[in-house]
Parts: C-alpha cells; structure tokens; sequence
C-alpha cells in the first residue's frame, strides 16, 4: 500500500510540474500575441495623429501650390485607402506610400519660398516631422514585439504551444519599402 501512495505521489508531482510548464507556455503565447497587438496598436495611434494633420497640411500648401493637384490627390486618396485596410498588411503598405507621398508634398513645398516661410506651415511642418518620428518609435516596438513572438513560435515547444493557444501564423514585419533604401535627390 505504501508502495502504491509514493508512485501516486510521483505520477501527481510528474503531472503537476507538466501543467505548470504547459500553463507557463501557453501563458506566454498570448503574452506574446497581446504585445504584438498592443504595438500595432501604438503605430496606428500615431498613423491617425498623422492622418489628422495632414489635411491641414495639405490645405496650407494648397493655397500656395495650387498646379500641384496630383500629389494632393493622392495624399487624399492614401488617407481615406488607411482608413478602409483591413489587415495589418494593408495598412503597412498604405503607410508606406502615405510616407513617400508625404516627402514629394514637402519636396514641392521647398519650390514655394513664400510657403517655407509661413508660420502655420512651419508648424504644421513640426508637427508632422514629430508624427514621423513616433511612428518610427512604435514601428521599432511593433518589430521587437513580432520578433519576440515570431522567436517564441519557432521555438521547439512554442510551436506546440502557440497552436495550442490558436496563434498559428507568424506576425507581420513592418517594413520600409524597397523606394525608402534609395537616397533622395534635393535640388535647390
């Protein structure tokens, strides 16, 4: 009989110590995943803090721009595109041409000395390039987060565990188009 309570002893402490490691596991999966979404989360705040300023932004140099009408179309059109993505995917690559048509706006802006000299635009100017910076601020969060997630998911037994926890697709990278490795040309 006493041999019998030590090997109930032993298999109860073997399943406990199991549980504990699969709990902590499972635990740390959606830790993980909850990360990632609370990231994202920050880069979208900051992607619609630059969303708002960038009617203003438009309307000031509109006034002073006025035969430039194709970039302010696009800039208008990237704005609404972002605001209809669905996925994560989408929403990067609408920020990434969001980005790129946001330089060719201010690009145009350097041809207006009148403009570069307005105090709204100046501000607004600020305000963007301020946006610009928290956005690269949560874009590098947003990375490590994915990498962490992405590390704990091709681990040996993360795989196991982030499918247990119903997180079978890596995360999303958000990364810089191919355009934005080119230097740009500034001419004055």
């Amino acid at each position: 009989m006493k041999k019998v309570g030590i090997v109930l002893g032993i298999v109860i402490v073997i399943f406990l110590v199991a549980f504990g490691w699969y709990r902590r596991g499972y635990d740390t999966a959606i830790a993980l995943d909850e990360r990632v979404k609370s990231a994202w989360a920050q880069v979208e705040n900051q992607l619609q803090r630059r969303n708002d300023l960038i009617p203003n932004l438009v309307n000031t140099v509109k006034g002073f721009a006025a035969q430039e009408k194709g970039i302010f179309t696009e800039v208008t059109r990237l704005r609404s595109q972002w605001a209809q993505a669905s996925t994560i995917d989408e929403k990067i690559e609408t920020a990434n041409a969001m980005t790129a048509a946001l330089s060719r706006l201010l690009v145009v802006a350097e041809n207006y000395p009148q403009l570069k000299s307005n105090e709204n635009f100046l501000a607004l100017q600020s305000q963007l390039e301020g946006t610009e910076n928290r956005i690269a601020v949560e874009r590098m969060r947003y990375n490590e987060a994915v990498q962490d997630f992405n590390r704990f998911q091709r681990s040996f037994f993360g795989r196991f565990l982030t499918v247990q926890a119903g997180l079978t697709k890596p995360a999303v990278y958000f990364q810089a188009e191919e355009k934005a490795k080119q230097v740009p040309q500034v001419n004055f």
